[in-house]
């Protein structure tokens, strides 16, 4: 495989934040959602992009290793626009793991099977998303016989992972929005509002779909009340199965389970 020709990086540098662990939940829904597709991967390598990790290495060290747990012949890039990050992070290569000067323009090789982008486009205005999500397409890996191509992952988690919110992409265009947390830091569903990616955060008012949304999730939460008395988990679920009457949920009690639920992204798309 060759490496793509260096060239300016695309996009400005972000605060860089990052905690150990920050990622979990996103990282997890991605091993058991696209695994069998970066099993699927042609040889040598299936391989994962860790967008603008920030700061320190950690999330991109972590992606590795969970994703290895479902695909082991995953090679993540750490890809930052931030030289001095770069040089930081390079102490922690391996095998399976290395880091790149890079942007949107995502520079490694081939086409990647996942490119994960948490955090990035929060500082960006909501209109450029469109345009970064259409670059960032562009380098997944193509559908063909028996795959839907690479999957771009693209949200907002709070400075410990316990409230996360990510739109999942394919090179056709977006195709789901999954609402994560941690059950016992939540009053209320809505509460995921200010975790929500920049493509839906301002749509968050009345006459929009996301508002809708989040408004029967907290209604569904609070007819389930009665099942705190067994735990968050079990009062969440029984709210999710209500909130599936009215809404297009693609996934089930297993992800239910770990705090989370995944829409269909036509549900919750911004009104033109």
């Amino acid at each position: 495989m060759t490496t793509r020709a260096a060239s300016r990086p695309v996009g400005t540098v972000t605060r860089g934040t990052t905690n150990p662990n920050r990622l979990r939940r996103m990282d997890r829904w991605i091993a058991a959602v696209h695994g069998a597709e970066l099993r699927r991967a042609p040889e040598p390598v299936a391989v994962a992009v860790d967008l603008g990790y920030g700061a320190a290495p950690w999330t991109a060290v972590e992606l590795l290793t969970r994703l290895r747990t479902a695909a082991p012949r995953t090679h993540v890039f750490g890809i930052e626009i931030e030289p001095a990050r770069v040089a930081a992070a390079r102490p922690y290569e391996r095998e399976g793991l290395a880091f790149r000067h890079g942007g949107f323009e995502v520079p490694v090789p081939g086409r990647p099977q996942l490119i994960r982008a948490a955090n990035v486009l929060r500082q960006y205005d909501e209109e450029q998303v469109a345009e970064v999500w259409r670059r960032l397409r562009a380098r997944l890996a193509p559908a063909g016989p028996g795959s839907r191509g690479g999957l771009l992952v693209e949200g907002t988690c709070d400075e410990i992972g316990r409230r996360h919110v990510w739109v999942a992409l394919g090179p056709e265009g977006p195709r789901t929005v999954t609402f994560a947390t941690r059950l016992g830091s939540l009053d209320r569903p809505s509460d995921l509002a200010e975790r929500l990616p920049k493509a839906l955060i301002h749509r968050n008012v009345p006459g929009e779909p996301v508002h809708s949304f989040l408004r029967d999730f907290d209604r569904a939460w609070a007819a389930a009340a009665p099942y705190a008395a067994y735990g968050a988990r079990q009062r969440w679920i029984r709210a999710v199965r209500d909130l599936r009457a009215d809404w297009p949920v693609v996934d089930g009690i297993a992800r239910w389970r770990q705090g989370e639920v995944t829409v269909r992204w036509e549900a919750l798309a911004p009104r033109a």
